[in-house]
């Protein structure tokens, strides 16, 4: 094998994006404006269904203002799965409220229903799903058990877009959320450098992530300049926080944006192509979605198997030692320092076994075939 580097991940950045980042520069729109309110009204155009959205900087801001603007205080529990980045419980406790963690379902890598079931309690205000890797969450029953407890769901669906559970797009009010956090980091299906948004069909919620989204300021963010009323005429009505989205970050979301499908259909013809290459080696391939859904495939996890020649760590070590990049998504939150406290008493046997066998291989939409066939080739190398 000829040596190649192969990193775990390379952005798609054409000179559209380029040049819709330059042109935001070039207006003297810097920071939210124009880009920033047309990305959000495009973004609802795309999800449908009525659903308003809310651009800010982070996913990570999407999850907290989404748990603020559904009520969750000090003293409330959140439920949610310990396979997951620890954002999405570190939220929880920015609001004085607890996490409450649930173990994985070894088919789907979503939190297990069961669990979820018997986590329930009297101070359990919001649960949280996480559409791991881009697999959608059965959200019909995620609902029924919300509404027999008379929960609230907030979707963590930063690996989500664009997933369907059912026809629903995740993210959209149909399917079933009361509200969703998106991600547009830099590594996920599309990008806006760095950003994220709330999506929701709640006017209420919406409004309250708006005016919490930049220091609880009682004008939109974008209409305080161009309303013909003066821009320092406004009132403070919350302690708000700083979580508005960049024109110049949302200029590149707008291009990311009409290219969603594409992305889709390029990263789905990679998830083939390893599928067909490694289905005979001593690895569990990832999970495809149920008939009528859509994967988002932001991730491709394989799970190295007891009868493997090699384990898990060696062959990270092997593959890096190829110019391979990959990845662990995730250590289980229950298994990290600041998580331990949380988790005192209880066991989650399956995000255990699953983080001893899990690595994350190279998929990106720019992607060559022969860097591909160099990943897997090294992979047949090692396993078969």
């Amino acid at each position: 094998m000829s040596p190649m580097n192969v990193p775990f991940f390379r952005p798609s950045i054409g000179e559209a994006e380029i040049e819709a980042v330059t042109a935001a520069m070039r207006s003297g729109w810097l920071t939210t404006g124009p880009n920033a309110a047309a990305f959000e009204t495009e973004l609802a155009e795309a999800l449908g269904d009525g659903t308003l959205t809310v651009a800010v900087n982070s996913a990570t801001a999407a999850l907290h203002l989404g748990l603020d603007a559904l009520g969750v205080v000090a003293g409330d529990e959140v439920i949610v799965p310990t396979l997951t980045f620890t954002a999405t419980a570190e939220v929880v406790r920015y609001l004085g409220a607890t996490p409450v963690f649930v173990d994985m379902d070894p088919a789907t890598l979503c939190l297990d229903m069961a669990a979820l079931e018997a986590a329930i309690t009297p101070k359990t205000r919001v649960i949280m799903p996480v559409h791991f890797a881009g697999y959608p969450c059965d959200m019909v029953a995620l609902r029924r058990v919300a509404d027999s407890h008379g929960l609230k769901i907030l979707d963590d669906a930063a690996h989500a877009l664009p997933s369907q559970a059912g026809n629903a797009t995740i993210g959209s009010p149909a399917a079933g959320a009361d509200a969703t956090a998106l991600s547009f980091y830099a590594n996920k299906t599309m990008t806006t450098g760095e950003g994220g948004a709330l999506t929701t069909a709640d006017p209420e919620i919406a409004r309250r992530a708006r005016v919490m989204r930049l220091h609880g300021i009682d004008r939109d963010v974008f209409n305080r300049f161009t309303d013909v009323k003066a821009s320092w005429i406004y009132d403070v009505v919350e302690p708000g926080f700083k979580y508005n989205l960049t024109d110049m970050a949302a200029a590149l979301g707008r291009v990311q944006l009409r290219q969603i499908e594409a992305f889709r259909a390029a990263r789905t013809a990679r998830v083939a192509r390893y599928d067909a290459a490694l289905a005979d080696l001593p690895l569990t391939l990832p999970p495809h979605a149920p008939d009528g859904s859509l994967h988002s495939w932001h991730l491709y996890i394989v799970q190295v198997q007891d009868d493997a020649p090699v384990e898990r760590n060696t062959l990270i070590d092997e593959l890096n030692a190829r110019g391979i990049g990959t990845s662990v998504h995730y250590r289980p939150l229950h298994q990290m320092s600041v998580w331990k406290p949380y988790s005192v008493g209880r066991t989650f046997p399956v995000a255990d076994a699953y983080f001893e066998r899990c690595v994350t291989l190279p998929l990106f939409m720019a992607m060559t075939e022969a860097e591909q066939e160099y990943v897997i080739a090294a992979l047949r190398e090692l396993l078969g």
